[in-house]
């Protein structure tokens, strides 16, 4: 049974850091391309960042780029997301995903819907 734990999340000030992790369980593991997401009240479910199966491939969204590091640790089976510099724009649920459906590139790794597995998210708000 797969299972994907998030953690992290948390109250923070304008230009803060949080570090949230993503603890998966079952046959998900480096092989599995892997990714965050959030989602605001009223907004849609939006990708951040991308890892791939490996780790040697990162994908980031315009928005988080330079602030925000994916990365995984095999050994733990745990993927991250270093969030430096939060802004309150960054305030949502923030949710990681794997198995991923089809062909996993710049073009296509964040669309929520072809990614099998969901955690059940970890709430970050940013204030200013």
């Amino acid at each position: 049974q797969v299972q994907l734990m998030e953690s992290g999340g948390g109250s923070v000030q304008s230009g803060g850091s949080l570090r949230l992790s993503c603890a998966a369980s079952g046959y998900i593991d480096s092989r599995n391309h892997m990714g965050w997401f959030r989602q605001a009240p009223g907004k849609e479910r939006e990708g951040v960042a991308g890892l791939s199966a490996g780790g040697g491939i990162t994908y980031y969204a315009d928005s988080v780029k330079g602030r925000f590091t994916i990365s995984r640790d095999n050994a733990k089976n745990t993927m991250y997301l270093q969030m430096n510099s939060l802004k309150p724009e960054d305030t949502a649920m923030y949710y990681c995903a794997a198995d991923f459906r089809g062909a996993w590139y710049g073009g296509s790794w964040y669309d929520p819907g072809r990614y099998r597995y969901w955690g059940q998210g970890t709430q970050v708000t940013v204030s200013s």
